[in-house]
C-alpha cells in the first residue's frame, strides 16, 4: 500500500514539474514549484517509513522550512519592479499615418 502511495507521489511530482515548465503565468510556476517541494517532503517521509529510518522525518522537516522560505523569497522578489515584464502593447497608428 505504501509502495502505491510512493508511486502516486512520484506521478504528482512529474505533473508539478510539467506545470512548472509550461505554466501560463509566473504565479502558476511558483505554485507548481511549491507543490513539488511539498510532494518531495511527503516522498522523504514515506520512504523513511518504508525503510524504517525515522531520522528521515527530521530531514523532511528541514526541507519543509527551506521550501517555505524559498517560496516566500521568490514571491517577494516577484513583486519588485525589476522582476516584472512590461505587458505587450501593439503599435497604434494615428489617423492619416500609414
Amino acid at each position: 500500500m505504501l509502495a502505491a502511495a510512493t508511486i502516486a507521489i512520484l506521478v504528482v511530482m512529474l505533473l508539478a514539474i510539467i506545470r512548472c515548465i509550461v505554466g501560463p503565468t509566473l504565479y502558476d510556476r511558483i505554485l507548481a514549484f511549491n507543490m513539488f517541494g511539498t510532494k518531495s517532503i511527503l516522498l522523504i517521509s514515506v520512504l523513511g517509513f518504508l525503510m524504517g529510518r525515522p531520522e528521515f522525518l527530521d530531514i523532511a522537516l528541514v526541507y519543509a522550512l527551506i521550501n517555505f522560505i524559498s517560496v516566500i523569497g521568490v514571491l517577494r522578489y516577484s513583486d519588485s519592479a525589476e522582476f516584472k515584464v512590461a505587458p505587450y502593447k501593439p503599435h497604434s497608428t494615428k489617423e492619416g499615418e500609414e
